[in-house]
Protein backbone atom coordinates (compact mmCIF):
# COMPACT_ATOMS: atom_id res chain seq x y z
CA UNK A 1 0.00 0.00 0.00
CA UNK A 2 1.67 3.38 -1.25
CA UNK A 3 2.36 5.69 1.89
CA UNK A 4 0.30 8.97 2.43
CA UNK A 5 1.22 12.38 3.94
CA UNK A 6 -0.45 11.30 6.80
CA UNK A 7 1.81 8.45 6.85
CA UNK A 8 4.78 10.29 6.76
CA UNK A 9 3.36 12.94 9.69
CA UNK A 10 3.04 9.98 11.62
CA UNK A 11 6.76 8.82 10.80
CA UNK A 12 8.16 12.49 11.93
CA UNK A 13 6.30 12.37 15.29
CA UNK A 14 7.11 8.40 15.93
CA UNK A 15 10.87 8.91 15.34
CA UNK A 16 11.29 13.22 16.87
CA UNK A 17 12.24 13.61 12.58
CA UNK A 18 13.54 17.14 12.83
CA UNK A 19 14.76 17.83 9.18
CA UNK A 20 13.14 15.94 5.47
CA UNK A 21 16.04 15.79 3.47
CA UNK A 22 15.02 15.38 -0.38
CA UNK A 23 17.69 13.72 -2.36
CA UNK A 24 17.82 14.21 -6.03
CA UNK A 25 19.65 12.70 -9.31
CA UNK A 26 21.65 14.73 -11.40
CA UNK A 27 22.73 13.73 -15.08
CA UNK A 28 25.98 12.18 -14.22
CA UNK A 29 24.22 9.55 -11.69
CA UNK A 30 25.02 11.65 -8.68
CA UNK A 31 23.20 12.56 -4.96
CA UNK A 32 22.09 16.07 -5.14
CA UNK A 33 19.89 17.39 -2.00
CA UNK A 34 17.83 20.06 -0.38
CA UNK A 35 16.86 19.63 3.30
CA UNK A 36 13.53 21.39 5.06
CA UNK A 37 12.46 21.56 8.43
CA UNK A 38 10.18 18.35 9.48
CA UNK A 39 7.66 20.75 10.66
CA UNK A 40 6.95 22.30 7.24
CA UNK A 41 5.85 18.83 5.55
CA UNK A 42 2.27 18.97 4.50
CA UNK A 43 -0.41 18.53 2.11
CA UNK A 44 0.76 21.65 -0.36
CA UNK A 45 4.65 19.96 -0.67
CA UNK A 46 3.13 17.32 -2.21
CA UNK A 47 1.12 19.86 -4.84
CA UNK A 48 4.06 22.37 -5.51
CA UNK A 49 6.88 20.80 -4.80
CA UNK A 50 10.11 21.75 -3.83
CA UNK A 51 11.72 24.08 -6.61
CA UNK A 52 15.19 23.35 -7.82
CA UNK A 53 17.43 24.80 -11.05
CA UNK A 54 17.58 22.03 -13.57
CA UNK A 55 20.44 23.76 -15.22
CA UNK A 56 22.58 23.26 -12.37
CA UNK A 57 21.96 19.18 -12.53
CA UNK A 58 23.72 19.27 -16.21
CA UNK A 59 20.08 18.75 -17.85
CA UNK A 60 19.48 21.34 -21.04
CA UNK A 61 15.59 21.70 -21.13
CA UNK A 62 14.01 23.35 -23.22
CA UNK A 63 11.73 24.81 -20.83
CA UNK A 64 12.75 27.21 -18.41
CA UNK A 65 15.21 25.39 -16.24
CA UNK A 66 13.48 26.08 -13.23
CA UNK A 67 11.47 22.82 -11.86
CA UNK A 68 10.12 21.16 -8.87
CA UNK A 69 10.95 18.38 -7.27
CA UNK A 70 7.89 16.29 -6.13
CA UNK A 71 9.04 13.36 -3.78
CA UNK A 72 8.11 9.91 -3.85
CA UNK A 73 6.44 8.84 -0.26
CA UNK A 74 7.11 5.39 -0.81
CA UNK A 75 10.78 5.75 -0.80
CA UNK A 76 11.28 7.31 2.54
CA UNK A 77 13.59 6.15 5.46
CA UNK A 78 15.87 7.54 8.40
CA UNK A 79 19.13 8.57 7.37
CA UNK A 80 21.42 6.81 9.62
CA UNK A 81 24.73 9.32 8.95
CA UNK A 82 22.54 12.42 10.19
CA UNK A 83 23.19 13.49 13.68
CA UNK A 84 19.85 15.13 13.53
CA UNK A 85 17.30 13.04 13.11
CA UNK A 86 16.33 13.10 9.15
CA UNK A 87 14.08 11.35 6.72
CA UNK A 88 15.24 10.77 3.43
CA UNK A 89 13.25 10.68 0.32
CA UNK A 90 14.01 10.27 -3.80
CA UNK A 91 11.41 11.25 -6.13
CA UNK A 92 10.20 13.15 -9.54
CA UNK A 93 11.74 15.94 -11.20
CA UNK A 94 8.52 18.17 -12.63
CA UNK A 95 8.01 20.68 -15.06
CA UNK A 96 5.77 23.67 -13.59
CA UNK A 97 2.73 24.01 -15.56
CA UNK A 98 -0.87 25.41 -15.34
CA UNK A 99 -2.70 24.22 -13.86
CA UNK A 100 -0.78 21.13 -13.34
CA UNK A 101 2.81 19.95 -13.31
CA UNK A 102 3.98 17.31 -15.80
CA UNK A 103 7.14 15.47 -15.62
CA UNK A 104 10.42 16.32 -16.60
CA UNK A 105 11.50 13.95 -19.52
CA UNK A 106 14.99 14.24 -19.31
CA UNK A 107 15.04 13.78 -15.54
CA UNK A 108 16.59 9.80 -15.15
CA UNK A 109 13.83 8.13 -12.44
CA UNK A 110 11.18 9.72 -15.01
CA UNK A 111 13.15 7.81 -18.20
CA UNK A 112 12.94 4.75 -15.84
CA UNK A 113 9.16 5.16 -15.27
CA UNK A 114 8.44 5.74 -18.82
CA UNK A 115 10.73 2.70 -20.21
CA UNK A 116 8.66 0.03 -18.28
CA UNK A 117 5.20 1.56 -19.64
CA UNK A 118 6.66 1.38 -22.86
CA UNK A 119 7.38 -2.42 -22.10
CA UNK A 120 4.46 -2.89 -20.74
CA UNK A 121 2.43 -0.91 -23.55
CA UNK A 122 4.03 -3.53 -25.48
CA UNK A 123 2.90 -6.46 -24.63
CA UNK A 124 6.28 -8.02 -23.98
CA UNK A 125 6.18 -8.43 -19.80
CA UNK A 126 4.49 -6.71 -17.38
CA UNK A 127 7.85 -6.65 -15.19
CA UNK A 128 11.56 -6.46 -15.25
CA UNK A 129 13.48 -7.63 -12.83
CA UNK A 130 17.51 -6.81 -12.18
CA UNK A 131 20.41 -7.75 -10.03
CA UNK A 132 23.46 -5.26 -9.50
CA UNK A 133 26.65 -6.90 -8.76
CA UNK A 134 28.49 -3.98 -6.97
CA UNK A 135 32.18 -4.13 -6.72
CA UNK A 136 34.34 -1.17 -5.07
CA UNK A 137 37.51 -0.96 -3.67
CA UNK A 138 37.91 -0.14 0.01
CA UNK A 139 41.37 2.03 1.15
CA UNK A 140 42.33 3.08 4.27
CA UNK A 141 43.84 6.53 2.78
CA UNK A 142 43.79 8.19 -1.28
CA UNK A 143 45.11 11.24 -2.06
CA UNK A 144 45.36 12.99 -5.50
CA UNK A 145 46.68 16.48 -7.44
CA UNK A 146 46.12 17.74 -10.76
CA UNK A 147 48.22 21.05 -10.61
CA UNK A 148 50.91 22.39 -12.97
CA UNK A 149 53.60 21.21 -10.62
CA UNK A 150 52.12 18.45 -8.79
CA UNK A 151 50.57 15.49 -10.82
CA UNK A 152 49.74 12.18 -9.41
CA UNK A 153 47.52 9.56 -7.57
CA UNK A 154 48.70 7.94 -3.72
CA UNK A 155 46.39 5.15 -2.32
CA UNK A 156 46.84 2.73 0.17
CA UNK A 157 45.20 -0.56 1.50
CA UNK A 158 46.40 -2.22 4.85
CA UNK A 159 46.38 -5.08 3.76
CA UNK A 160 47.95 -4.84 0.10
CA UNK A 161 50.70 -7.26 -0.96
CA UNK A 162 52.93 -4.05 -1.29
CA UNK A 163 52.82 -3.50 2.31
CA UNK A 164 54.45 -6.99 3.37
CA UNK A 165 57.79 -4.94 4.11
CA UNK A 166 56.40 -2.74 6.50
CA UNK A 167 52.74 -4.15 8.08
CA UNK A 168 54.03 -5.35 11.35
CA UNK A 169 51.44 -8.42 11.29
CA UNK A 170 52.33 -10.17 8.42
CA UNK A 171 47.95 -9.79 7.60
CA UNK A 172 49.02 -9.51 3.66
CA UNK A 173 47.38 -10.68 0.64
CA UNK A 174 48.67 -11.91 -2.31
CA UNK A 175 48.01 -9.92 -5.44
CA UNK A 176 45.50 -10.88 -7.31
CA UNK A 177 44.63 -13.78 -4.43
CA UNK A 178 42.09 -12.18 -2.86
CA UNK A 179 38.68 -13.70 -3.75
CA UNK A 180 36.48 -14.58 -0.73
CA UNK A 181 39.53 -14.81 0.78
CA UNK A 182 38.83 -15.56 5.23
CA UNK A 183 39.86 -13.60 8.22
CA UNK A 184 42.58 -12.62 9.36
CA UNK A 185 43.17 -10.84 6.02
CA UNK A 186 39.76 -10.45 5.33
CA UNK A 187 39.94 -7.11 7.22
CA UNK A 188 37.00 -5.07 6.32
CA UNK A 189 34.44 -7.81 7.07
CA UNK A 190 32.60 -6.42 10.06
CA UNK A 191 32.61 -3.39 8.09
CA UNK A 192 30.78 -4.88 4.93
CA UNK A 193 28.46 -6.50 7.61
CA UNK A 194 27.57 -3.47 8.69
CA UNK A 195 26.97 -1.98 5.18
CA UNK A 196 24.39 -5.19 4.72
CA UNK A 197 22.66 -4.41 7.88
CA UNK A 198 22.26 -0.66 6.92
CA UNK A 199 21.29 -1.57 3.19
CA UNK A 200 18.90 -4.30 4.39
CA UNK A 201 17.26 -1.57 6.82
CA UNK A 202 16.71 0.56 3.90
CA UNK A 203 14.69 -2.31 2.16
CA UNK A 204 16.77 -3.74 0.05
CA UNK A 205 17.14 -7.72 0.36
CA UNK A 206 20.80 -8.72 0.20
CA UNK A 207 22.44 -12.11 -1.64
CA UNK A 208 26.11 -11.43 0.20
CA UNK A 209 29.33 -10.27 0.25
CA UNK A 210 32.84 -11.36 -0.32
CA UNK A 211 36.05 -10.01 -1.24
CA UNK A 212 36.68 -9.71 -4.57
CA UNK A 213 40.09 -10.93 -6.87
CA UNK A 214 41.78 -7.81 -5.69
CA UNK A 215 44.04 -8.23 -3.20
CA UNK A 216 44.15 -4.01 -2.37
CA UNK A 217 41.17 -3.75 -1.17
CA UNK A 218 38.36 -5.12 -3.49
CA UNK A 219 35.22 -6.35 -2.33
CA UNK A 220 31.57 -7.09 -3.75
CA UNK A 221 28.00 -6.32 -2.17
CA UNK A 222 24.98 -8.37 -4.04
CA UNK A 223 21.61 -7.33 -3.34
CA UNK A 224 18.85 -9.88 -4.92
CA UNK A 225 17.01 -9.35 -7.52
CA UNK A 226 14.52 -6.44 -7.75
CA UNK A 227 11.84 -4.33 -9.87
CA UNK A 228 14.10 -2.07 -12.17
CA UNK A 229 12.57 1.01 -11.54
CA UNK A 230 13.09 -0.09 -7.75
CA UNK A 231 16.75 -1.29 -8.32
CA UNK A 232 17.95 2.17 -9.89
CA UNK A 233 16.43 3.63 -6.70
CA UNK A 234 18.38 1.44 -4.34
CA UNK A 235 21.81 1.23 -6.93
CA UNK A 236 21.66 4.64 -5.48
CA UNK A 237 21.17 4.36 -2.01
CA UNK A 238 23.51 1.23 -1.60
CA UNK A 239 25.82 3.53 -3.20
CA UNK A 240 25.28 6.41 -0.55
CA UNK A 241 25.28 3.45 2.26
CA UNK A 242 28.92 1.67 1.23
CA UNK A 243 31.14 5.29 0.77
CA UNK A 244 29.22 6.54 3.92
CA UNK A 245 29.33 3.18 6.29
CA UNK A 246 33.61 3.48 5.07
CA UNK A 247 33.98 6.67 6.49
CA UNK A 248 32.41 5.92 9.29
CA UNK A 249 35.33 3.52 10.01
CA UNK A 250 37.91 5.85 8.68
CA UNK A 251 38.33 4.09 5.21
CA UNK A 252 37.29 5.15 1.87
CA UNK A 253 34.92 3.39 -0.65
CA UNK A 254 35.48 3.90 -4.71
CA UNK A 255 33.25 2.65 -7.67
CA UNK A 256 35.92 3.40 -10.04
CA UNK A 257 36.15 0.58 -12.54
CA UNK A 258 39.97 0.43 -12.31
CA UNK A 259 41.90 2.47 -9.57
CA UNK A 260 44.87 0.25 -9.37
CA UNK A 261 47.20 -0.81 -12.23
CA UNK A 262 47.90 -4.54 -12.59
CA UNK A 263 44.53 -5.25 -10.33
CA UNK A 264 41.20 -6.58 -11.16
CA UNK A 265 38.90 -3.74 -12.40
CA UNK A 266 35.19 -3.38 -10.33
CA UNK A 267 32.47 -3.68 -12.96
CA UNK A 268 28.40 -3.69 -11.93
CA UNK A 269 27.23 -6.86 -13.59
CA UNK A 270 23.43 -6.28 -14.12
CA UNK A 271 21.23 -9.88 -14.48
CA UNK A 272 18.14 -9.65 -15.40
CA UNK A 273 14.92 -10.98 -16.71
CA UNK A 274 11.46 -10.77 -17.87
CA UNK A 275 7.90 -11.80 -16.45
CA UNK A 276 4.38 -11.48 -17.71
CA UNK A 277 1.13 -12.42 -15.89
CA UNK A 278 3.25 -13.94 -13.02
CA UNK A 279 5.32 -16.37 -15.70
CA UNK A 280 8.96 -16.27 -17.11
CA UNK A 281 9.35 -15.18 -20.56
CA UNK A 282 12.83 -16.03 -20.13
CA UNK A 283 12.19 -19.80 -19.61
CA UNK A 284 12.50 -22.40 -21.63
CA UNK A 285 13.41 -26.09 -20.82
CA UNK A 286 14.25 -26.86 -24.73
CA UNK A 287 16.54 -23.45 -25.59
CA UNK A 288 19.96 -23.40 -25.51
CA UNK A 289 20.71 -23.14 -21.17
CA UNK A 290 17.01 -23.44 -20.46
CA UNK A 291 16.47 -20.00 -22.22
CA UNK A 292 13.60 -18.92 -24.56
CA UNK A 293 13.27 -17.77 -27.97
CA UNK A 294 12.41 -14.04 -26.13
CA UNK A 295 15.91 -14.20 -23.97
CA UNK A 296 17.77 -14.79 -26.98
CA UNK A 297 16.15 -12.33 -29.13
CA UNK A 298 16.83 -9.85 -25.96
CA UNK A 299 20.21 -10.55 -25.88
CA UNK A 300 20.46 -9.95 -29.59
CA UNK A 301 19.04 -6.44 -29.26
CA UNK A 302 21.90 -6.23 -26.45
CA UNK A 303 24.59 -7.33 -28.45
CA UNK A 304 23.64 -5.47 -31.86
CA UNK A 305 23.53 -1.95 -30.15
CA UNK A 306 25.81 -2.81 -27.05
CA UNK A 307 28.68 0.15 -28.48
CA UNK A 308 26.28 2.84 -28.12
CA UNK A 309 24.59 1.02 -24.67
CA UNK A 310 28.67 2.00 -23.57
CA UNK A 311 28.24 5.46 -23.86
CA UNK A 312 25.80 4.92 -20.97
CA UNK A 313 26.86 1.90 -18.69
CA UNK A 314 30.47 2.91 -18.96
CA UNK A 315 30.18 6.43 -18.71
CA UNK A 316 34.39 7.35 -18.17
CA UNK A 317 37.68 7.40 -19.35
CA UNK A 318 38.67 4.79 -16.36
CA UNK A 319 36.07 2.39 -17.35
CA UNK A 320 37.50 1.31 -20.83
CA UNK A 321 40.99 0.42 -18.38
CA UNK A 322 39.07 -1.89 -17.02
CA UNK A 323 37.44 -3.21 -20.45
CA UNK A 324 40.59 -5.06 -21.53
CA UNK A 325 41.98 -9.22 -21.20
CA UNK A 326 43.45 -10.77 -18.58
CA UNK A 327 40.99 -9.65 -15.66
CA UNK A 328 38.04 -11.79 -15.81
CA UNK A 329 36.08 -8.46 -17.62
CA UNK A 330 34.44 -8.78 -20.49
CA UNK A 331 36.07 -8.05 -24.37
CA UNK A 332 34.07 -10.26 -27.08
CA UNK A 333 30.56 -9.28 -28.48
CA UNK A 334 28.99 -12.49 -27.26
CA UNK A 335 27.16 -14.71 -25.48
CA UNK A 336 28.31 -18.03 -23.62
CA UNK A 337 27.20 -20.36 -20.18
CA UNK A 338 28.89 -19.35 -17.79
CA UNK A 339 31.74 -17.96 -19.98
CA UNK A 340 33.21 -14.57 -17.88
CA UNK A 341 35.32 -13.50 -21.03
CA UNK A 342 31.90 -12.88 -23.56
CA UNK A 343 29.88 -9.53 -22.29
CA UNK A 344 26.95 -11.74 -22.00
CA UNK A 345 27.13 -14.66 -19.47
CA UNK A 346 24.50 -17.03 -18.87
CA UNK A 347 24.85 -18.12 -15.22
CA UNK A 348 24.30 -22.18 -14.69
CA UNK A 349 23.31 -22.38 -11.62
CA UNK A 350 19.86 -20.22 -12.46
CA UNK A 351 17.92 -23.57 -13.12
CA UNK A 352 14.78 -22.46 -11.71
CA UNK A 353 12.23 -21.53 -14.46
CA UNK A 354 11.41 -18.10 -12.13
CA UNK A 355 15.08 -17.21 -11.86
CA UNK A 356 16.19 -18.27 -15.24
CA UNK A 357 18.53 -15.34 -16.99
CA UNK A 358 21.77 -13.90 -18.08
CA UNK A 359 23.92 -10.82 -17.05
CA UNK A 360 25.62 -8.04 -19.16
CA UNK A 361 28.89 -8.02 -17.57
CA UNK A 362 30.63 -5.01 -19.16
CA UNK A 363 28.42 -2.22 -17.04
CA UNK A 364 30.42 0.00 -13.97
CA UNK A 365 28.96 1.29 -11.05
CA UNK A 366 30.24 5.01 -12.23
CA UNK A 367 26.69 5.05 -14.68
CA UNK A 368 23.33 6.73 -13.84
CA UNK A 369 21.67 3.68 -13.27
CA UNK A 370 18.14 5.16 -14.71
CA UNK A 371 20.00 5.55 -17.99
CA UNK A 372 21.40 2.24 -18.09
CA UNK A 373 18.87 0.48 -16.53
CA UNK A 374 16.54 2.37 -19.07
CA UNK A 375 18.64 1.83 -22.29
CA UNK A 376 19.28 -2.35 -21.46
CA UNK A 377 15.94 -2.75 -21.54
CA UNK A 378 15.26 -1.02 -24.51
CA UNK A 379 17.63 -2.37 -26.42
CA UNK A 380 16.21 -5.85 -25.33
CA UNK A 381 12.77 -5.08 -26.45
CA UNK A 382 14.22 -4.06 -29.80
CA UNK A 383 15.79 -7.27 -29.84
CA UNK A 384 12.39 -8.60 -29.24
CA UNK A 385 10.51 -6.77 -31.80
CA UNK A 386 12.97 -7.41 -34.18
CA UNK A 387 13.89 -10.78 -33.43
CA UNK A 388 17.44 -10.35 -33.27
CA UNK A 389 18.91 -13.63 -32.93
CA UNK A 390 22.41 -13.41 -31.48
CA UNK A 391 23.44 -16.80 -32.80
CA UNK A 392 22.61 -16.40 -36.42
CA UNK A 393 24.49 -12.83 -35.66
CA UNK A 394 27.70 -14.72 -35.09
CA UNK A 395 27.30 -13.90 -31.71
CA UNK A 396 27.91 -17.10 -29.92
CA UNK A 397 27.11 -19.06 -28.33
CA UNK A 398 31.07 -19.02 -27.10
CA UNK A 399 31.12 -21.90 -24.59
CA UNK A 400 35.09 -21.45 -24.44
CA UNK A 401 37.73 -19.27 -23.00
CA UNK A 402 37.64 -16.23 -25.33
CA UNK A 403 41.12 -15.88 -23.94
CA UNK A 404 42.93 -18.39 -24.82
CA UNK A 405 41.68 -17.93 -28.50
CA UNK A 406 44.86 -17.49 -31.28
CA UNK A 407 45.54 -14.03 -32.35
CA UNK A 408 44.23 -15.20 -36.05
CA UNK A 409 40.89 -16.69 -33.97
CA UNK A 410 40.17 -13.36 -31.80
CA UNK A 411 40.70 -10.91 -35.23
CA UNK A 412 37.38 -12.47 -36.17
CA UNK A 413 35.24 -11.35 -33.06
CA UNK A 414 34.17 -8.11 -32.47
CA UNK A 415 35.15 -6.50 -29.44
CA UNK A 416 33.41 -3.79 -27.21
CA UNK A 417 34.41 -0.43 -27.44
CA UNK A 418 38.33 0.20 -26.20
CA UNK A 419 37.82 4.03 -25.82
CA UNK A 420 34.92 6.34 -24.30
CA UNK A 421 34.66 8.74 -27.64
CA UNK A 422 34.23 5.93 -30.04
CA UNK A 423 30.80 4.49 -27.49
CA UNK A 424 29.82 8.22 -27.85
CA UNK A 425 29.93 8.13 -31.62
CA UNK A 426 28.18 4.63 -31.08
CA UNK A 427 25.54 6.63 -29.47
CA UNK A 428 25.33 9.45 -31.51
CA UNK A 429 24.47 7.04 -34.77
CA UNK A 430 22.34 4.55 -32.48
CA UNK A 431 20.02 6.02 -30.62
CA UNK A 432 16.25 4.68 -31.93
CA UNK A 433 16.03 1.81 -29.41
CA UNK A 434 16.19 4.64 -27.05
CA UNK A 435 13.93 7.25 -28.02
CA UNK A 436 11.41 4.84 -29.32
CA UNK A 437 7.91 5.35 -27.51
CA UNK A 438 9.89 8.70 -26.18
CA UNK A 439 11.72 6.87 -23.77
CA UNK A 440 14.49 8.75 -24.16
CA UNK A 441 14.30 12.60 -25.56
CA UNK A 442 16.73 13.50 -28.40
CA UNK A 443 17.84 16.76 -26.61
CA UNK A 444 18.63 14.50 -23.50
CA UNK A 445 20.98 12.17 -25.42
CA UNK A 446 22.44 15.30 -27.55
CA UNK A 447 23.08 16.61 -24.33
CA UNK A 448 24.74 14.07 -22.39
CA UNK A 449 27.24 13.36 -25.42
CA UNK A 450 27.37 16.79 -25.61
CA UNK A 451 28.78 17.10 -21.94
CA UNK A 452 30.94 13.80 -21.82
CA UNK A 453 32.98 15.25 -25.01
CA UNK A 454 33.80 18.40 -23.01
CA UNK A 455 34.94 15.90 -20.42
CA UNK A 456 36.81 14.12 -22.94
CA UNK A 457 38.55 16.91 -24.35
CA UNK A 458 39.34 18.11 -20.73
CA UNK A 459 40.78 15.01 -19.61
CA UNK A 460 42.89 14.80 -22.73
CA UNK A 461 44.91 17.75 -22.25
CA UNK A 462 46.65 16.64 -18.67
CA UNK A 463 49.81 14.91 -18.45
CA UNK A 464 49.58 12.03 -16.94
CA UNK A 465 52.51 10.39 -14.27
CA UNK A 466 52.66 7.37 -17.07
CA UNK A 467 53.87 9.77 -20.10
CA UNK A 468 56.28 11.15 -17.48
CA UNK A 469 57.49 7.43 -16.99
CA UNK A 470 57.25 6.92 -20.93
CA UNK A 471 58.74 9.86 -22.69
CA UNK A 472 60.43 12.23 -20.09
CA UNK A 473 64.26 10.65 -20.87
CA UNK A 474 63.43 10.42 -24.70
Amino acid sequence: MKKTVQDIITMIKENDVKMIDFKMVDINGQYRHVTIPAKNFNEDLMKYGVGFDASNYGYAVVEKSDMVFIPDLDTALIDPFCQTTTLSMTGNAMIIDNPENRPLAQYPRNIVLAAEKYMKDSGIADEMYILPEFEFYLFDQVGWAVNPNNNGVSLDAVQSYWNSDVQGQGVIVPKQKAYHIAKPYDVSYEMRSEMCMEIEKAGIEINYHHPEVAASGQFEIEPKLGLMSKMADATMMIKYIIKNVALKYGKTATFMPKPIYGEAGSGMHVHMLLMKDGQPVFSDDNGYANLSKEAHWFMGGLLKHIDAICALTNPSTNSFKRLVPGFEAPVTVGYATSNRSAVIRIPAYAKSPDKRRFELRNPDAMCNPYFAYAAILMAGIDGIKNQIDPHENGWGPYDFNLYHLSDEEKAKLKGLPTRLEDALTALENDNDFLTAGGVFPKELIANYVKTKRAELAEMAKIPTPAEFDKYYNL
